[in-house]
């Protein structure tokens, strides 16, 4: 059968758990191996039990600082030198040809944009809706001024119509693509947009998310991917669940960093509640938090339903789709435009608070908090969403669609 190669940015948990899940509901006769550049969250591939075959060159910790904040559009500078998209290039039309890969799936590993093409494999991009062409193209107002008052959505407007000339027609992206492109036989990487679309672009969203846009060819909704970790709960998850106080978890992905986890840690130890918070990949060993705070390692987050109360969310779509599905009413608070876009559409469903990020240390978010714990129909509502959840299956949606173009 075929070989299938999965690339997405490692050090992204949301990425690597999202590639997980779909290559787990692939055909077993196809062979499917992972390929990345660096090594944090390798361990849940090869634990998944796939193969994983480390690239080179990968980044140092200020490139992956300076990567992030080009990905959250906090700055223009990034680390795409022509010597880098050259060599990553190079390493993944080589494994191409090794594996003799008829598709490759990605994250946002950007670098496949050329290397697919210029090795003829079907590339695949398994994507939240906000911040796709479509979604940019057709909404008048992206959210990126917050507030409802009429000021700040007029500034929102003008806000968007900038970023839409900006993603879809400004020379904005870095110029080693074209460069690159250009020397491996593919049309030059011009535009924002341009290092975000794939061949094929699979929405992983549900389907009232893009109610009202119209999907150009190459887009198609699967629905929902968020991770499934192999691993049971720890005990300190029940004993907690199992006392009188409400149990609030704190989850905040790969994508904040130390002083949004502490801020936030904090705040939430000052209410009457237990916390339960998987940051201890933020923290350092001298760091202190209150006693009801209780800090894990990642956890199988999709286990939590029907023991935690509420949950405080960066807006990452994995932990925004986890709390849908398992009927958990969080407090969201995005990073950048797309997490942002992520928690606002479940504000306006009525199972999410949205905040802006620079809450997390103030009394806004102990006020939420209290208003979810307070307020029955917020948990009403992430009921019936997680109901709607249920017979949602986006890993399987990619794969038979996956599988049916090889077939063909």
């Amino acid at each position: 059968m075929a070989a299938i190669l999965f690339g997405a940015v490692m050090f992204n948990l949301a990425e690597v758990t999202r590639m997980i899940e779909v290559a787990r509901a692939i055909d077993r006769r196809h062979t499917a191996v992972f390929f990345g550049y660096e090594e944090d969250y390798r361990h849940l591939v090869e634990t998944a039990g796939f193969e994983y075959r480390a690239l080179s060159p990968a980044w140092t910790p200020a490139q992956r600082r300076q990567a992030l904040r080009f990905d959250q559009a906090k700055t223009l500078r990034n680390p795409f030198t022509a010597p880098l998209v050259a060599a990553r290039v190079a390493a993944e039309r080589e494994l191409i040809r090794e594996t003799g890969a008829e598709a490759v799936v990605i994250g946002t590993n950007v670098t496949s944009m050329i290397s697919a093409r210029a090795e003829g494999a079907t590339l695949w991009y398994a994507v939240p809706f906000a911040l796709t062409r479509p979604h940019v193209e057709q909404t008048r107002r992206l959210g990126l001024v917050r507030g409802d008052g009429m000021p700040a959505r007029t500034l929102d407007a003008l806000a968007t119509r900038a970023f839409r000339w900006a993603y879809g027609r400004a020379p904005l992206a870095p110029r080693a693509f074209s460069r690159v492109a250009r020397a491996n036989g593919v049309r030059p990487l011009k535009t924002i947009v341009s290092l975000l679309e794939a061949d094929r672009n699979l929405l992983t969203v549900m389907p009232g998310e893009f109610e009202g846009y119209a999907l150009p060819e190459g887009y198609e909704r699967v629905g929902p991917i968020f991770a499934h970790l192999d691993a049971p709960l720890p005990g300190i998850v029940h004993e907690l669940a199992e006392r009188e106080e409400p149990l609030v978890y704190l989850g905040l992905g790969s994508s904040a960093d130390r002083g949004m986890a502490l801020a936030a840690a904090r705040r939430l130890g000052a209410l009457p509640v237990n916390v339960l918070a998987p940051i201890r990949h933020y923290l350092r060993p001298d760091d202190v938090l209150p006693a009801n705070v209780h800090v894990t390692d990642l956890l199988p987050a999709h286990r939590l339903g029907g023991l935690v109360d509420a949950a405080v969310l960066h807006g990452g779509q994995g932990t925004v789709q986890t709390a849908c599905a398992t009927g958990i009413p969080f407090v969201g608070m995005g990073l950048q435009p797309e997490q942002a876009w992520n928690v606002r559409v479940c504000a306006a469903r009525g199972n999410a608070i949205a905040l802006s990020p620079r809450a997390a240390g103030t009394r806004a978010l102990s006020d939420a908090v209290r208003r979810l714990l307070s307020d029955s129909s917020f948990r009403r509502t992430a009921e019936k969403v997680r109901r709607e959840y249920a017979g949602e299956d986006g890993a399987a949606a990619c794969a038979r669609r996956i599988e049916a173009a090889l077939g063909s």
